[in-house]
C-alpha cells in the first residue's frame, strides 16, 4: 500500500476515534470496550503509516502516541518500560563531552582566528552575541510568563525527580566554571568546565603554526564528524526511548501531562514570533533592508529548513539568496558558515524555554540569578553544533545535569521536539541571512539595489 493511501487511512481512522472520544466526554458515555478497540486500531494505522513513511521523525511522533496508549491502558507495563528510556538517556550522555570539545576547538582554531578574519570577524561575533542574548532573554521571559511546566506530575519513584541541592555562593559558582580535571568534568557531565577547557584549548591551538596545528585540528574535525555520526546512530533508538518515557509518565500520572507539552509548544511559537518582530525586524529596518525582496529571496532556504529541520540543508540556497540580494560573496562565505556555529537564534531561545520548563516540571523554583547563570551557560554551549540533528537535546541535557535538575522531563520534550525543531531551525536560517546583510552594510560593501536575477525554472 502506498504512503499516501496509508496516510489518508490513518487520518480518517484517527479522526473517527477523536469523534468517538468527544462523544464519550461531552455527550454520553460509550462502552469502554468500543473505545479501547478504536484507540488501538488508530495506533495500528499510525504504525502502518510510519512503516511506509520510513522516517525517524514520524516514528518518534507515533512512538509518543503508542507510549501514551500503553501507559493509559496498561499502567504497570508503562511504568516497567522506564528502563528503556534510561538506556537512551545514558547513551545521549556519552556524547556531551567529546562533541562540545571537538566542535568548539574546530570553531575557534579553524574558523575564528581574529588575526585572519580581522574587522569582519569581531563585528560578526559582536552582532551574534547581542542577538542570541536577546533570544535567550525573550525565551526566559516567555517561559516565566506562561509557566508551561508548572503542575506536571512528578514521578514519585524517580531518583532524579527532586535532587537535594545546597545553596551556592558566588565564589562556588565561579570556581565551578573552571576545570581542575577535564576527565572528571566529562565524567560528571559538567558543561561549563568542558567549555572553558575547550575554548582555551582552541585559542592555544590557533597560536600554533603548521603542521602541528593541522594535525590536531584534523583530529578534532574527525572527532566532531564521528560524534555527529554517533549521535545519528543513537537517534535510531529515540522512538523506543521516547515511547517508553511517555508510557512511564502517563502510566504514573495520567494523560494530563500532555497538556503541559502543548502549552510549551504554543509558548515557543509565540516567543519566536515575538523575537522576529521585536529583534530581527527592527534590525532589518535600521539597515534599510528591502523586506519584500529579502522575504522572497530567503523563502526557499527557510522552507527547506522547516521541512528538513536541518539548517545545513538550507546552507547552499541561503548563500545563493544573499548573493542575489547584493551581499558580496566574500562576506556571505564568511558570515553564514560562522553564523551556523555562533548565531543560532531559534535554538538558543528554545533552550532557554526548555531548561526552565524542566525545572518547573520538577517543581524546582530557580532564582533570577540561577536562571541568568543558566542563560550564560546556554550562550556558550549552544555554539558549534547546528548541523547535528536534534543537537539541542545534547546541549539541554548537559545544561540540566550541570544545574542538578532532573532529566525525566526532557524525554517528554523530545516527543514534540520535531514540531519545535521546524520553527527554531527556520528562525536560525532567517537570523543568519539577516546577519549577512548586517555585516555587509556595516562594511559598506552591500548593494541592496542590485537588479534581481531571474532564477531558472526547475
Amino acid at each position: 500500500m502506498s504512503q499516501k493511501k496509508t496516510g489518508l487511512i490513518a487520518l480518517a481512522i484517527c479522526t473517527l476515534v477523536s469523534f468517538l472520544i468527544f462523544i464519550d466526554l461531552k455527550i454520553s458515555h460509550l462502552p469502554g470496550e468500543l473505545l479501547f478497540t478504536a484507540r488501538w486500531i488508530a495506533v495500528a494505522s499510525l504504525s502502518l503509516f510510519a512503516y511506509t513513511r520510513k522516517s525517524l521523525t514520524t516514528w518518534i511522533l507515533v512512538a509518543m502516541v503508542i507510549g501514551a496508549e500503553i501507559g493509559y491502558d496498561y499502567p504497570q507495563t508503562g511504568i516497567a518500560l522506564q528502563v528503556l528510556s534510561k538506556v537512551f538517556l545514558k547513551m545521549i550522555k556519552t556524547i556531551i563531552g567529546p562533541l562540545l570539545f571537538a566542535t568548539l576547538v574546530v570553531g575557534i582554531a579553524g574558523h575564528s582566528d581574529m588575526r585572519q578574519v580581522g574587522r569582519m570577524g569581531w563585528k560578526s561575533l559582536l552582532y551574534f552575541e547581542v542577538v542570541t542574548t536577546a533570544a535567550l532573554f525573550i525565551g526566559l521571559i516567555a517561559i516565566n510568563i506562561s509557566r508551561a511546566g508548572v503542575g506536571m506530575e512528578v514521578p514519585a519513584d524517580s531518583n532524579e525527580a527532586l535532587p537535594q541541592t545546597e545553596p551556592q555562593t558566588w565564589q562556588d559558582i565561579i570556581l565551578h566554571i573552571f576545570p581542575e580535571n577535564i576527565a572528571k568534568s566529562i565524567y560528571h557531565g559538567e558543561v561549563l568546565p568542558i567549555v572553558v577547557f575547550s575554548v582555551l584549548f582552541g585559542i592555544a591551538l590557533s597560536m600554533i603554526k603548521a603542521p602541528q596545528k593541522a594535525t590536531m585540528l584534523n583530529f578534532c574535525e574527525s572527532l566532531a564528524e564521528t560524534m555527529f555520526k554517533f549521535t545519528n546512530i543513537i537517534m535510531y533508538f529515540a522512538p523506543i526511548g521516547v515511547g517508553a518515557a511517555i508510557a512511564y509518565t502517563v502510566g504514573h500520572g495520567g494523560l494530563a501531562v500532555l497538556g503541559n507539552l502543548i502549552h510549551l509548544l504554543i509558548t515557543l511559537y509565540i516567543s519566536l514570533i515575538v523575537f522576529l518582530l521585536v529583534v530581527l525586524l527592527p534590525v532589518a529596518l535600521i539597515i534599510k533592508l528591502p523586506l519584500r525582496r529579502f522575504i522572497r529571496e530567503i523563502s526557499e532556504p527557510v522552507s527547506i529548513a522547516f521541512a528538513t529541520t536541518s539548517s545545513e540543508s538550507a546552507l547552499p540556497k541561503a548563500m545563493e539568496a544573499m548573493e542575489r540580494l547584493g551581499v558580496p560573496r566574500k562576506i556571505v562565505a564568511f558570515v553564514i558558515p560562522t553564523g551556523y556555529s555562533f548565531n543560532l537564534d531559534g535554538t538558543t531561545l528554545y533552550l532557554a524555554l526548555a531548561s526552565v520548563f524542566v525545572a518547573q516540571a520538577a517543581g524546582i523554583e530557580l532564582s533570577i540569578g540561577q536562571q541568568i547563570m543558566m542563560m550564560i551557560t546556554l550562550m556558550l554551549t549552544s555554539k558549534g553544533v547546528a548541523g547535528v540533528p536534534r543537537a539541542s537535546l545534547v546541549i539541554l541535557l548537559g545544561t540540566v545535569v550541570s544545574f542538578n535538575l532532573p532529566t525525566w522531563p526532557i524525554f517528554l520534550i523530545l516527543g514534540i521536539d520535531e514540531l519545535m525543531d521546524m520553527a527554531r531551525t527556520s528562525v536560525n536560517v532567517i537570523g543568519n541571512c539577516l546577519a549577512t546583510a548586517v555585516i555587509g552594510k556595516w562594511e559598506g560593501e552591500v548593494d541592496f539595489e542590485k537588479p534581481e536575477v531571474e532564477q531558472p525554472q526547475a
